[in-house]
């Protein structure tokens, strides 16, 4: 039950907050253009709370999810009276420009915490960074079917060079069941390979069976386990099993699937030292299934970065653009059908994404999360469908073609059917949500 309060609770204050800066960016520009804004609100439905200063009445309302910002004049169905403040009396460039402050504040809102998490505190796994060597590839997996090996490194994938691991795990993530071209490196030899991931889980995104190069560091020993038995000690690195270089702890894995209880070979690194150690598996439970192991635990290497603010800012503006590219890919090839709307998450995925952030040690797991959150809200809001910023950008930007506004009724009837797609479109999303968080519902027939 606390989980879920915690859940609920960074919910709230994620979409808050990404709401209420979203929202003042269009009431800024437009006080500032001097249209006369009547409403500010947070939330749809009834009024629970508000007060009046001014012209403007600001309020929060009884649904937390999503606020408006209402200018005289500004709905299709209203009359013009020709008061200099309703928001279709100022020029086409005043209208585009409060309707791009909202996105705008969103994307600004992504760069500056992501650039707080930079300088404070930003830990992530360190083989993200790093080249694409490939440690590990699973059995009867897409990677294997592709001919790719241990060592093997991905120098080009989807035209990207030189890419890190961040770059294929997104790239991949983003192509369930599509063709992928990549070259990798095999000792002096580039290679070039076709890659066709397959959709796993939930949320059906690409998965390949590629497992990164990795340090096999120890991090524990488990006192009654044969690795103990044999003298392996914590902080001892894990190089190779009967001779054969390990380059993941999958791959060791794997090894000792097929060797059994047959006593091996260790070769460790010790305080610069070589040394060899012979270990014989025992088979233990691992998540309720049988298998064999030697008895240490190696942890995921971390990285921890405090960026001075040049470099923050720098590294903030690289990973929003990279971010923001990627979030435009995933919509085109939901519209090319490409990649499953599974992909996307609603007010509940989001929550349960928050929630896991907010108990994680510090506050920069949860700044990042809103980052990434604001970013995506603010590209969505640049999507051409009326009734979101970028749909009212594209009808300004045909009335200056056209030299004359679109007729009222026009509109009315475009922003109705733009209503309705956003409403189905909501609903497959919640759906979506609900049938990753209870099992079995995204199979009912």
């Amino acid at each position: 039950m606390s989980h879920f309060l915690i859940s609920v609770l960074a919910m709230v204050v994620v979409l808050g907050i990404m709401i209420l800066v979203h929202e003042f960016g269009h009431f800024a520009v437009a006080k500032l253009l001097g249209v006369r804004v009547e409403q500010f609100a947070l939330g749809f439905g009834k009024r629970l709370v508000g007060f009046r200063r001014g012209e403007t009445e600001y309020r929060i309302n009884l649904l937390p999810l999503g606020g408006y910002v209402k200018m005289a004049g500004e709905n299709p169905g209203e009359a013009r009276t020709g008061d200099p403040g309703e928001f279709t009396a100022h020029p086409r460039w005043h209208r585009f420009l409060i309707a791009l402050a909202g996105p705008a504040m969103n994307v600004f809102l992504a760069v500056a915490l992501l650039t707080c998490v930079y300088m404070l505190h930003y830990a992530h796994p360190a083989y993200l960074d790093e080249p694409a060597v490939v440690g590990f590839v699973a059995n009867n997996s897409p990677a294997m079917n592709a001919g790719i090996q241990e060592g093997d490194r991905i120098v080009r994938i989807d035209g990207k060079q030189n890419p890190t691991w961040e770059d294929v795990n997104l790239t991949i993530a983003l192509s369930p069941g599509h063709s992928l071209n990549l070259a990798v490196q095999r000792g002096p030899d580039v290679l070039e390979k076709t890659l066709i991931p397959t959709a796993q889980g939930e949320s059906e995104a690409g998965e390949a069976g590629l497992v990164p190069d990795r340090i096999i560091t120890v991090t524990q020993v488990e006192p009654t386990m044969p690795a103990a038995k044999a003298g392996l000690r914590t902080g001892d690195t894990v190089v190779a099993i009967d001779g054969r270089t390990l380059r993941s702890i999958e791959s060791l894995l794997s090894f000792l699937d097929t060797n059994h209880d047959r006593p091996v070979r260790l070769t460790i690194i010790r305080g610069g030292e070589q040394k060899e150690l012979s270990v014989t598996p025992a088979l233990s439970d691992i998540n309720g299934q049988k298998r064999y192991r030697l008895g240490f635990v190696s942890s995921e290497p971390v990285r921890v970065e405090r960026l001075p603010f040049p470099k923050a800012l720098t590294r903030s503006l690289e990973s929003n653009k990279r971010y923001a590219v990627l979030i435009v890919d995933l919509v085109e090839k939901m519209i090319q059908r490409k990649v499953s709307m599974k992909q996307i998450a609603g007010p509940i995925g989001i929550g349960a994404a928050a929630g896991e952030a907010a108990e994680q040690p510090g506050w920069t797991p949860l700044m990042a999360l809103t980052a990434l959150i604001s970013l995506n809200l603010g590209i969505f809001n640049l999507l051409p469908i009326p009734i979101l910023d970028g749909g009212l950008i594209l009808l300004l930007f045909i009335e200056a073609i056209l030299r004359h506004d679109i007729s009222q009724p026009v509109k009315e009837r475009i922003y109705q059917a733009a209503f309705v797609f956003l409403l189905i479109f909501g609903v497959i999303v919640i759906y979506n949500d609900l049938a990753k968080a209870i099992p079995g519902l995204g199979k009912l027939p």
